[in-house]
C-alpha cells in the first residue's frame, strides 16, 4: 500500500481525520518549539563587552572623523579601540568572580575612566584636561560599580561579608584574657 514508512504512534491518527502542522493547518494550541542547544546563545558575560566594545569603537570613529581624521584612519582607530576596550571587558568579566568587591569597582572605574579620558582626548583638549575627566569619570563609575555590588551582596561571587554572630563576640579566645 504506503511505500514510505509511518511513525509508529501516527499510523492510524493520519487517516482518520487528524490535524497535520505540516500542512499549515492548526489545532489551537502553539506549537512547540524547539529549544536552541546551549552552545548556541551568547552569555551575557560575553554579550555586555561585546556590545559595549562595538559601541566604543563607532563612537571612536565618529569622534575621531569629526575631529579632521579621514575615514580609513578614524576606522582604523576605531577597530583598534573596539578590539582592545573588548578584550580588556571580557577579562574583567571573566576575573571579577576572583575579586573582592572594592577591587573589582576600582577596576570597573579605572577601565571606564581611562576609556572616557581617551575618548575626552580625541576632541583636541590638553592632556591635563584629558586626564582630570578621565579621574573624574574613574571615580564616578567606581561610585556606582561600588553602590551596586554592596546593594546585591546576595549576588556576589563571595556572597556576603562574614557578619558578627553572638557566638563569635562570646566566643572562648579572647586576644586580652579578658573574660
Amino acid at each position: 500500500m504506503a511505500d514510505h514508512a509511518q511513525e509508529p504512534d501516527t499510523g492510524a491518527a493520519r487517516s482518520h481525520g487528524a490535524i497535520e502542522p505540516e500542512h499549515g493547518a492548526t489545532s489551537g494550541e502553539l506549537p512547540v518549539r524547539s529549544r536552541p542547544e546551549a552552545g548556541r546563545r551568547i552569555p551575557a558575560k560575553v554579550a555586555a563587552p561585546v556590545i559595549a566594545a562595538l559601541g566604543f569603537g563607532c563612537y571612536t570613529i565618529w569622534l575621531d572623523h569629526t575631529s579632521g581624521a579621514k575615514g580609513a584612519q578614524a576606522a582604523l582607530l576605531g577597530l583598534i579601540a573596539a578590539v582592545l576596550s573588548g578584550a580588556l571587558g571580557l577579562l574583567l568579566v571573566h576575573y571579577q568572580s576572583t575579586m573582592i568587591t572594592e577591587v573589582r569597582a576600582l577596576s570597573y572605574g579605572a577601565l571606564f575612566g581611562t576609556s572616557m579620558g581617551w575618548l575626552y582626548s580625541l576632541s583636541g583638549p590638553s592632556v591635563l584636561k584629558s586626564a582630570t575627566w578621565g579621574f573624574v569619570m574613574a571615580g564616578v563609575m567606581f561610585a556606582v560599580s561600588l553602590y551596586i555590588f554592596r546593594a546585591r551582596r546576595v549576588e556576589e561571587p563571595h556572597g556576603l561579608h562574614r557578619p558578627r554572630t553572638a557566638h563569635r563576640l562570646r566566643g572562648a579566645h579572647h586576644p586580652h584574657g579578658a573574660h
